[in-house]
């Protein structure tokens, strides 16, 4: 039985440009975004690297689902969901990340989840 987590996900940049993505491994998906390892990018280009929502699934359609469905949203809608659950914005991934890059063999490769403590 499959038992991975998958997470639909929002990160922003400083000027709240938004880039919604799906991933399994939402710790390593953020380094990424955090490194800049997809540097041509949209989320390298705007510098969308704070990780302001989330959400689990334990289906990877489903979180596709939601992944198209916040994409049809409007700009504000989408906003009214970070702040319903991140109110100032804070940047979720804080201290969950190593200061240190990770081994290079896995910089650009997801392994297993790592779960977050906090859902969007």
């Amino acid at each position: 039985m499959d038992e991975r987590t998958y997470f639909t996900y929002i990160v922003a940049s400083r000027s709240h440009t938004l880039y919604i993505g799906i991933t399994g491994d939402l710790r390593m998906r953020v380094y990424q975004h955090k490194e800049k390892l997809h540097p041509d990018g949209f989320a390298a280009r705007y510098n969308c690297n704070r990780l302001v929502w989330f959400e689990r699934f334990m289906c990877p359609g489903n979180a596709i689902k939601r992944e198209k469905q916040l994409k049809g949203w409007s700009r504000a809608k989408k906003i009214a969901l970070i702040e319903k659950s991140n109110p100032t914005c804070n940047d979720l991934s804080e201290g969950c990340y190593p200061k240190q890059p990770f081994p290079a063999n896995n910089a650009r490769t997801a392994g297993p989840s790592t779960p977050f403590g906090r859902s969007g």
